[in-house]
């Protein structure tokens, strides 16, 4: 049987395709050229907004920051806070909400706490998922903000395609992800989704600092993936150390959903529910203090 998981990984193509249609109506909610941005997430979200804030500088959008809404700094100004929450209703985003003014959220549920706060709201239901564990929610979101920078999804839509068939890496008893730019938020997307999913001995580094440390865990039976193009002479490092490096020529966002499919894998392997990983919930909600 299908788990909800992996139904909701297979649509991404078709919903990054209607998010990249939609962009353009959304013009007026989503952040302005010259705006200057805070982007605030939990978890999976958090990850997103970092990589949208790389990709808004980078196409000379304005200063954009990326914080975990728990650590929002106070006293900074802000044009905008773009709150980014698939559920609506996670606590230390509705709080950062409650607390500003100019506003956007990008939600699955139109209807939600957070929606209620938001001076704009896009809502992508289409994108909505039953899982716990997010796919197709952060990537469509992260589709529609690219687009929304003017960027062609054309090539990460068809590459997208070929992730969904394509084999997967072989077993590895740890992975580190590595990325440079906005590839570094993919980068530790990639890693949460394996420690979500199946528990997983996982790390995340920009891929510059791999050299800095990280290499000495690499080793046979232990596995390197780069998400974009790697530094020069990186790869040949880390394939020095006998340990597996994944290295194609595909879009981070395309490359994400082979990571996705493995967690979903690495989940029903072990026995485990890959749509109810232990101690997770679809939204955290945390009590009033």
């Amino acid at each position: 049987m299908t788990s909800h998981t992996e139904a909701e990984i297979a649509t991404q193509p078709e919903c990054w395709a209607r998010a990249a249609e939609l962009a353009p109506t959304h013009a007026g909610a989503l952040p302005a050229r010259g705006e200057r941005v805070a982007v605030v997430g939990c978890g999976t979200s958090w990850f997103v907004a970092q990589a949208y804030a790389v990709l808004r500088e980078r196409a000379g959008q304005g200063e954009t920051d990326a914080f975990t809404a728990s650590e929002l700094p106070t006293g900074r100004r802000y044009d905008r806070v773009l709150a980014l929450t698939r559920s609506g209703t996670t606590s230390e985003v509705t709080a950062v909400l409650a607390a500003v003014s100019q506003s956007t959220v990008v939600t699955a549920v139109p209807d939600s706490p957070a929606a209620g706060l938001a001076a704009q709201v896009v809502a992508l239901q289409f994108a909505d998922e039953q899982s716990v564990v997010q796919t197709r929610f952060p990537t469509t979101l992260l589709a529609l903000l690219r687009a929304h920078l003017g960027e062609d999804l054309a090539r990460p839509i068809e590459q997208a395609g070929w992730a969904l068939q394509a084999p997967l890496p072989e077993p590895a008893e740890q992975r580190t992800f590595l990325g440079q730019g906005w590839a570094y938020g993919v980068a530790q997307e990639a890693a949460l989704k394996l420690r979500e999913a199946a528990g997983a001995w996982t790390e995340a580094y920009p891929a510059m600092e791999y050299r800095h440390g990280p290499i000495r865990v690499t080793q046979p039976g232990r596995a390197v993936w780069v998400f974009g193009t790697a530094p020069p002479g990186l790869v040949e490092d880390a394939r020095r150390t006998g340990g597996t490096v994944v290295d194609d020529d595909l879009d981070p966002l395309a490359d994400l959903i082979r990571v996705q499919r493995l967690a979903v894998a690495l989940a029903q392997a072990q026995g485990e529910d890959p749509d109810r990983p232990r101690h997770l919930t679809r939204s955290v909600i945390l009590a009033p203090r």
